[in-house]
This record gives C-alpha cells, sequence and structure tokens, in this order.
C-alpha cells in the first residue's frame, strides 16, 4: 500500500497566496521526511480553491527540493493546454528526476478558464479524447505528426525523449481523473489508470473500478497489466488522538475554505452551478476518509483497498489550514499510521 499527500496549495480564509504556496512546498518536504511514497499537485486558475495555476511547473521545484518521494499531477487540465507542450514538460521531469515524475490529466471544468488560455467549451466538451491520444503518442514514439479537429502538425522529433532515462521506465506514468463511467472507458480503452476524486466513496469506487476492468480486457490489454493497474484514490486525512479531535479540525477550518474557493468558479457561458453545501461536504469527506486515531486511519484506508482493490492513496492533509498542524499531520501518518497498514 502506497499513500502519499494530495496538495492543493489551498488559500484559507485571511490567508495570503504566498502562504498557501509555502505550505505546499513545506508540505512535501516534510512528506518525504515521514516516509510517505508521493505529493500529488492540484492546478486551478483564478480561485483560491488552490493557487498553484501549473502543477508541471511546482513540480519541477519540488523534485529539484527532494530525493526520493514521487511527484504527480492530479491534475493537469488538458483542454486549457497544448498536449505536447504537456508532453514535453512530462518527459523533462521524467529524464531529469530519474523517473520520479507522474502525470495526471484530467479534462478540469466548464470554467472561465477556457475563454482566458483560448481554447473554447469545445475542447472541454468533445476535445479531450483527442487531447490525451496525441499526449500518449508524444511520449511513446520517437516522431509525431498529428491530423485531427484540433491539432494537425507536420512530423516532428520528440525531445526529449522519455527513454533516454538511463535506467528505470521508458515513460512517465500517467493517469487520467475520472468522474464518470464516459472518462472511465476512455481511460481504460487505452490501458491508463485513473485517479478517482476525494468526493465518492468505496462502492462507487469498486463499480468504476470494476468498469474499468471490463472496458480494458474488450480493449485487449492483457490481463496481468489490467490486474497491475495502478489506480489512485483520492481522499482526506486527519490524524488524531480522539476521532472527535480530528474531526474538529477539519470542520472548524474547511468550510470556510471550500466557500469561499468554490464560490469563486466562474462558468465559460454563464451556466449555473450549483456548489455544494460546505459544512455537510466536510462532514462527508471526514465521513468517508480516514480521519481519526491512527488506528482508525489505517484500518479505513485498509478497508478501501480490501473494497475498491486501489492500493494508492493521495491524501488531504492541508485541511487544518495551519502550517504547523499541516506538519505534524504528515508526520503522524508517516510514523503513526504507515507503520500500521499491511504490506506498507
Amino acid at each position: 500500500m502506497r499513500v502519499g499527500s494530495f496538495v492543493l496549495a489551498a488559500q484559507f480564509p485571511g490567508q495570503g497566496q504566498g502562504e498557501a504556496l509555502h505550505r505546499a512546498v513545506r508540505t512535501t518536504e516534510v512528506a518525504e521526511e515521514a516516509g510517505l511514497d508521493a505529493v500529488w499537485l492540484a492546478e486551478h486558475h483564478f480561485v483560491p480553491y488552490g493557487v498553484c495555476p501549473s502543477a508541471t511547473t511546482l513540480a519541477a521545484l519540488l523534485l529539484g527540493r527532494t530525493r526520493r518521494i514521487r511527484v504527480g499531477t492530479a491534475v493537469s487540465v488538458l483542454p486549457t493546454q497544448h498536449p505536447v507542450t504537456v508532453g514535453e514538460q512530462a518527459a523533462l521531469l521524467h529524464v531529469t528526476s530519474g523517473g520520479r515524475f507522474s502525470l495526471g490529466v484530467g479534462r478540469g471544468g466548464p470554467w472561465v478558464d477556457l475563454e482566458v488560455f483560448g481554447s473554447g467549451l469545445e475542447a472541454y466538451e468533445s476535445g479531450f479524447t483527442e487531447s490525451l491520444d496525441l499526449l500518449l503518442r508524444w511520449l511513446r514514439e520517437p516522431r509525431v505528426a498529428a491530423d485531427g479537429e484540433r491539432f494537425a502538425f507536420r512530423e516532428v522529433a520528440v525531445v526529449p525523449r522519455p527513454d533516454e532515462l538511463l535506467s528505470g521506465p521508458e515513460a512517465p506514468e500517467v493517469l487520467v481523473a475520472c468522474t464518470s463511467p464516459a472518462s472511465v472507458r476512455t481511460a481504460a480503452e487505452r490501458g491508463v489508470p485513473m485517479l478517482l476524486g476525494m468526493h465518492v466513496g468505496d462502492e462507487e469506487k469498486a463499480d468504476m473500478v470494476g468498469l474499468w476492468r471490463r472496458c480494458a480486457r474488450a480493449a485487449g490489454h492483457p490481463p496481468e497489466d489490467v490486474a497491475a493497474a495502478g489506480h489512485v484514490s483520492a481522499g482526506v486525512a486527519q490524524v488524531g488522538d480522539r476521532r472527535s479531535d480530528a474531526a474538529e479540525t477539519l470542520m472548524k477550518a474547511m468550510p470556510g475554505w471550500l466557500k469561499q474557493g468554490l464560490d469563486a468558479h466562474v462558468t465559460v457561458d454563464g451556466r449555473l452551478r450549483r456548489m455544494r453545501d460546505p459544512a455537510a461536504y466536510t462532514e462527508l469527506l471526514c465521513g468517508l476518509h480516514p480521519v481519526g486515531t491512527p488506528r482508525q486511519c489505517a484500518d479505513r484506508l485498509a478497508a478501501t483497498a480490501e473494497r475498491t482493490g486501489i492500493t494508492r492513496f493521495a491524501l488531504l492533509m492541508e485541511g487544518s489550514g495551519d502550517l504547523t498542524a499541516t506538519e505534524e499531520n504528515v508526520r503522524r501518518m508517516g510514523s503513526d499510521v504507515l507503520p500500521r497498514l499491511p504490506a506498507h
């Protein structure tokens, strides 16, 4: 079982953006010290929900600050970027980090980002598959040309090539954020593992894993590859001496951040988006994920792994909004929870 930290660089009420980014960097440094497997970096634009606008840029910094821990994006939003640009960045980080970089990609949302970056609503609604396929070809082939609806160009050389890594995997790991049966099928047909969100519980995640496996087998992927797919489950984690203490920490801080952050999202076409009630959502997350004593956290993770078959986790550990408390939470995850997990 592999446990990582999901780093949103969340800007809590009353905090500056620099404070949120500093906490993101420190979370990664402490996660490596604590023995966690990975950090997963979120990407958002124009909202305090998360103030990192480029997950690959922050990943480059953190790969340079660390020596062992894996650094991944969760996610780099494809509709607002050229897939070749994303592929070049991924290959560069893969080669220069010795294979410690993972690239998670997703559709994002129908936000004003699509207007600002000039990609338009169509890139979100129908262009993701074309972008994903071009990205995967860029990471797997020495030369690439394109003749699609959104991207068309003559054949060019892939530089740097991911297989120039002196030892280790030939290409960076790629994962796809999945929130619907359609996105599950898209990932499965390409044999790409999933990133599953914190807003869904074990039963729904188990159903998505089951659908992925059926679709991957139907697409002709080898049974051993289907069985070994390294899906990642996102969640929230807060370690306390008592479950009530851990839950109270999150209930005090997260609703204010969620309201401020979610309310700031603006749709590109003026459509109405109903946001979750912040307090109810925080309470839901406390019930779905490892929030409680070290034993309760370990049992929760083990139960999720047993029910879903997923053994990799990206856990938001900055839910207190406080740097010192976040560092302590990460350290307790490493010292008090990881040793209680099976086969860690």
